[in-house]
């Protein structure tokens, strides 16, 4: 039985110990989301006695209606990364613009992007949601603030990125890499820490026969996204069938889901939305940095996600990400369109 018990804290400095020349600033930096996230958990957890459930009356700068967590979380994540000195500047699903860092506080050389909840909407229900995370190095010179040109990297040059699932136990997990590996941590709330609990988590191969879409969506698809899930399902003579469907309707959950079981996780382009309904920085990027890191792929039905230059901050995509095989198999769909 193992003894040993590592904590969130603990793990980042091992890690930092493979980098001689590393300032302590980077982890320092981890180590602030993970504080956030705390806080987060604390106040979802008590979402059903205090009075922060439902919307503000506000509409975000997606179009969206902004909850009253959303807005809880948003400032939590500001105010616990803008003063430290490690960020030049943040970017956030829920804010129109680049969030600067305040006049009277240090400047410093990394970029956080992030959903700060995303699926808030259903908390109303107790679905699972979660917050997203990436973390990428500034590219203009240190010592100014941040600009459009430090936030509009594409995914292969993020440094870290993570989610944090809030569900019957929350956890946070995040990859600096493929060589580093995904760890997952559960928040053990008697003691308030990150437990590592999930040591370098890959996506089961062979793959797990399932897949997850909204298939209330199945009229608005492409014919190849169509004939993909039939696929799946085993119907209209393609496939062999015997895939299970599953579905939670929240982006963390879903791809959590994923993660530890394998299969793919489908968002589609359809008529309404050609383009996509992701975001690429808050979203897309980051989840598909720790499906690859895992040993899976993340693509848009023809090309790799991380290789994606956005050209704004909100940008969407069309999303494929699990099992090699099954995003392998999506594309080939998706390419030979209504053929056969």
């Amino acid at each position: 039985m193992r003894s040993k018990v590592v904590t969130i804290d603990r793990h980042i400095i091992d890690q930092e110990r493979n980098y001689p020349d590393a300032s302590g600033r980077f982890s320092a930096l981890l180590y602030d989301l993970a504080l956030a996230a705390k806080i987060i958990s604390r106040e979802v957890n008590m979402a059903g006695l205090i009075d922060i459930l439902g919307q503000t009356g506000e509409t975000n700068v997606q179009g969206e209606r902004v909850q009253k967590l959303d807005v809880f979380a948003q400032e939590v994540i500001v105010k616990a990364m803008d003063h430290a000195g490690h960020l030049c500047c943040m970017v956030s699903e829920e804010h129109g613009e680049i969030i600067p860092i305040p006049d009277r506080f240090d400047i410093g050389n990394y970029v956080l992007l992030f959903d700060p909840l995303d699926g808030s909407s259903n908390i109303n229900v107790n679905v699972s949601i979660g917050t997203i995370f990436s973390i990428h190095h500034r590219v203009t010179p240190k010592g100014g603030a941040g600009t459009l040109e430090d936030c509009l990297q594409p995914g292969y040059r993020q440094l870290a990125a993570g989610y944090v699932v809030y569900g019957s136990s929350t956890m946070l997990v995040y990859t600096t890499g493929a060589e580093r590996g995904v760890h997952g941590f559960t928040l053990d709330p008697s003691i308030g820490e990150f437990l590592l609990s999930h040591r370098d988590i890959r996506i089961p191969d062979p793959p797990a026969k399932v897949y997850s879409v909204n298939e209330a969506y199945y009229a608005r698809w492409s014919r190849g996204q169509q004939r993909l899930v039939d696929h799946f399902r085993g119907v209209n003579g393609e496939g062999q069938g015997g895939f299970k469907s599953r579905y939670i309707g929240s982006l963390v959950s879903d791809f959590h889901r994923t993660l530890l079981q394998g299969g793919i996780f489908m968002y589609p382009p359809d008529t309404k939305s050609p383009g996509g309904k992701l975001r690429v920085l808050y979203e897309a990027a980051p989840l598909a940095m720790i499906c690859e890191a895992a040993g899976g792929r993340a693509s848009d039905g023809s090309r790799n996600i991380l290789d994606i230059v956005p050209e704004g901050l909100h940008d969407r995509t069309p999303l494929f990400l699990g099992s090699a095989s099954l995003v392998d198999l999506a594309e080939e769909y998706l390419r030979n369109g209504s053929e056969g």
